[in-house]
């Protein structure tokens, strides 16, 4: 399994600096993230990454596991010493949460040693879901650091000002800041306790995304359901400010067609917030297996192994070589047209995080053939480079 990056590299969180020290801000194309950069390296198997606007953390999973941080946490990529042993983590700007067997730690990113400000001890049976979820509750990088939940969560997403909690039985939970529909209540208006949202009763729930105003869930027929701001086109939904930009480029020839501007006002409906989960019906596209929010993007991983991406693209975020936005689920043919099949994706705040492996066909080798990866690394600069 190989790693690819897009979107924002102001910090090299993507790829680093080149050889005049100069580090390139936009990646509007996936490129892959060099093994190199960690002494564990990233183009392994039992590989994850976790990223925020300025960093990137990458979790290996092995003996002698580990966390290693590249971009503004650290001038280059570097093994953080306390999370030898972990099995999770999470990263913030300032913070980062490391999950282990018997314990879950809070430790503030600073130089020149981080310092752990909270420490929750745990049985092993006490605690088998993901980060942020810990036993009893969960864990948020800004006091309280901890929170309890009375719900039995297998699954939290923590938006900017929004939760969304998944219980075993697919209910789908929210709080928090509804200023931008973003809870899926049908209303504008905060909450401070859990509510089921009651639009998706019935409809079993297995996976949630929070971006930073707008919200994800997968049913468990792999039916994608999206709600909150739809101010870059985040939701998939048409957008009035998405479809002005299309009209400006088009004026100065900018645009790669012609746009009809009396007919899309009289027949487009333009949608600035979804205040209940709509259901995204996307043209050509299989079930939905993973998906990912960035603060206003939205990315998805279909069961035949294709990414789609849509929403605010102006870092090349959305991995389809330009700085436009899109209101529409487009897939993002670099690794289609490669043979490589997605198999998760991660957003950060301003760009992307991709984990591939080869289609299985004949021509195609398997990704644990010897000097595979060095192959890939080859297939990929020349490229890029011929």
């Amino acid at each position: 399994m190989s790693w690819f990056g897009f979107g924002f590299n102001g910090f090299g969180q993507i790829s680093r600096a080149d050889v005049n020290g100069q580090v390139k801000c936009k990646v509007k194309s996936p490129v892959l993230i060099s093994g190199d950069e960690c002494e564990s390296g990233v183009n392994r198997s039992d590989c994850r990454i976790r990223a925020c606007w300025s960093s990137r953390a990458d979790l290996q999973q092995t003996s002698g596991s580990g966390v290693c941080l590249s971009g503004c946490v650290c001038a280059s990529s570097a093994q953080v010493c306390e999370s030898q042993g972990c099995t999770d983590a999470l990263i913030s700007e300032t913070h980062l949460t490391l999950s282990f067997t018997d314990r879950v730690e809070l430790w503030e990113i600073k130089r020149p040693q981080n310092q752990l400000v909270w420490k929750k001890e745990h049985e092993l049976s006490e605690h088998t879901a993901a980060l942020p979820l810990v036993s009893g509750g969960f864990v948020q990088h800004k006091p309280p650091f901890f929170r309890p939940l009375k719900l039995c969560a297998v699954s939290l997403a923590l938006g900017s000002e929004h939760a969304l909690l998944l219980t075993a039985d697919g209910t789908l939970y929210s709080w928090g800041s509804g200023s931008h529909g973003q809870l899926g209540h049908g209303a504008l208006t905060s909450l401070e306790d859990p509510q089921a949202v009651e639009a998706l009763w019935g409809v079993p729930i297995r996976a949630v995304a929070a971006g930073n105003w707008h919200s994800a869930a997968i049913s468990f027929g792999g039916d994608l359901y999206m709600w909150g701001w739809n101010e870059s086109g985040q939701l998939g939904l048409p957008s009035r400010g998405l479809e002005e930009e299309k009209h400006r480029r088009s004026r100065s020839g900018n645009g790669d067609q012609p746009i009809n501007t009396d007919e899309k006002s009289q027949t487009d409906v333009f949608i600035s917030i979804q205040a209940f989960p709509a259901l995204l019906d996307i043209a050509n596209m299989s079930e939905i297996s993973r998906i990912s929010c960035g603060s206003r993007h939205t990315a998805a991983v279909t069961s035949s192994g294709d990414l789609y991406t849509w929403g605010w693209g102006q870092y090349g975020q959305l991995g389809h070589g330009t700085e436009y936005s899109t209101d529409e689920p487009t897939p993002v043919d670099y690794f289609s047209s490669r043979r490589l099949s997605v198999k998760d994706v991660v957003c950060g705040s301003w760009n992307t995080f991709v984990s591939v492996v080869p289609k299985k066909n004949i021509l195609c080798p398997d990704i644990n053939t010897p000097g595979f990866i060095k192959l890939l690394t080859n297939i990929y600069t020349i490229q890029h480079t011929g």
